[in-house]
């Protein structure tokens, strides 16, 4: 029997051992593909968005620093300046992006020291102003400080700025209007999305008369102000990057059906529902749910689902916009051939304002917060991609902050 035991013992680890090495194969195989589409000239954005939807995402974020700005067109080395010292004077936002950057310490990870912390929040406040300054049409809303510091924490004051000025003309264009109309239209996607799916719970939903709200600051934050595992939102926003704009309602779509059977238990009373779905599961399966809302997006996208009389009324800037601004992502150039170029310019007359070699003399507090924001590669595939990390890493120290 002890023979036995131990035999069985011996198989048991090592199937788990055999996995755990599939596992990491598979992970360096997808790191090595993913070096080769930001290579191509053009770079291969449709693959990009292909790997950052599939199964794991972009893995790291030292893949996420250079993945993202491909998905949304920004140059990393034709980057806008820090914000000067003026940004917050006399800014009608200020007070209120102030109050909620104050509150928004459960969005920095734990364990990280408070007066870092606090270096952090000041240029979370100084990324916003910057950006409502620059576009005088977008309006903040309270949550967007919930979107703007998930990229701050991932790709430094800079990139984020570029970033998130993108995003926010683009995929976030329909809540920064003066009103929330636009904001109510894309949530009132939600119920046709479920009725496709489950007749039953939507009509349940309907009789309820729950709405949409509890759905709200899952939108707007694009879950980052729900879910406490940074890990977990930064997985929805490489999803949320590469697909369409509208895909954080079809997700909120596919948690209330994930959660179907519970919600058809509970009383069929506003408040009750209410107070159920707008308490939103920690454990979610974020893989099998990104899965399902991709191909939910497939089987009813929003091109269909907008001749349903509720969505008549309402044009959506982000939505008509999208189609123009993926074709332009698809005519960019690979990272080595823009450095190239930067040198050039640089050879003809000097380094540009702009560009990511200038303001080399950070602080030393927070060089050593870039090198904490720094994660560690893949073992054995670093060496399929020691080229494009030469290529990359001088100039990204300088400016993550």
């Amino acid at each position: 029997m002890k023979k036995g035991k131990k035999r069985q013992q011996q198989s048991t680890g090592a199937r788990v051992n055999g996995n755990a090495q599939r596992k990491e194969s598979w992970k360096e195989e997808k790191l090595v593909q993913i070096h080769q589409y930001l290579n191509s000239d053009p770079v291969d954005v449709d693959n990009l968005r292909r790997a950052a939807v599939s199964e794991g995402g972009l893995l790291t974020d030292e893949l996420r620093r250079k993945v993202w700005p491909k998905l949304l067109n920004v140059n990393v080395y034709n980057l806008p300046a820090r914000p000067s010292k003026d940004v917050r004077k006399n800014h009608k936002d200020f007070n209120q992006v102030l109050l909620d950057v104050r509150r928004s310490m459960k969005r920095f990870p734990k364990g990280m020291r408070a007066d870092t912390r606090q270096v952090l929040q000041e240029k979370l406040i100084d990324i916003i102003l910057v950006i409502l300054q620059k576009n005088p049409a977008l309006n903040y809303y309270q949550g967007y400080h919930d979107i703007v510091v998930t990229f701050l924490l991932v790709v430094g004051e800079r990139l984020a700025i570029a970033m998130v000025e993108t995003l926010s003309k683009h995929h976030l264009r329909d809540f920064m209007d003066p009103t929330m109309d636009s904001t109510k239209h894309i949530l009132n996607y939600l119920f046709p999305i479920l009725e496709e799916v489950d007749p039953e719970l939507h009509d349940f939903m309907l009789r309820s008369e729950v709405g949409s709200v509890f759905a709200l600051s899952w939108l707007i934050t694009w879950y980052g102000h729900v879910l406490s595992e940074f890990r977990h939102i930064l997985r929805l926003y490489d999803f949320f990057l590469a697909s369409h704009p509208l895909m954080p309602i079809y997700f909120a779509a596919v948690i209330v059906l994930h959660r179907e059977k519970v919600v058809k238990r509970t009383e069929c009373d506003m408040a009750m529902v209410h107070h159920l779905l707008s308490q939103i599961p920690q454990d979610l399966p974020y893989e099998e749910l990104i899965s399902q809302a991709h191909s939910l997006f497939n089987r009813a996208p929003p091109s269909v689902l907008a001749r349903r009389a509720a969505l008549q009324s309402r044009t959506s800037v982000t939505i008509n916009c999208f189609t123009d601004f993926q074709k332009t992502t698809r005519q960019q150039r690979p990272d080595s051939v823009l450095r190239r170029q930067l040198l050039r310019g640089r050879e003809r007359g000097g380094v540009a304002p702009d560009s990511p070699l200038t303001g080399a003399t950070a602080s030393n507090q927070l060089v050593k917060m870039a090198f904490w924001g720094i994660s560690a590669t893949l073992g054995a595939a670093v060496l399929a991609v020691a080229q494009t990390a030469v290529d990359w890493a001088p100039e990204f120290i300088v400016q993550l902050f």
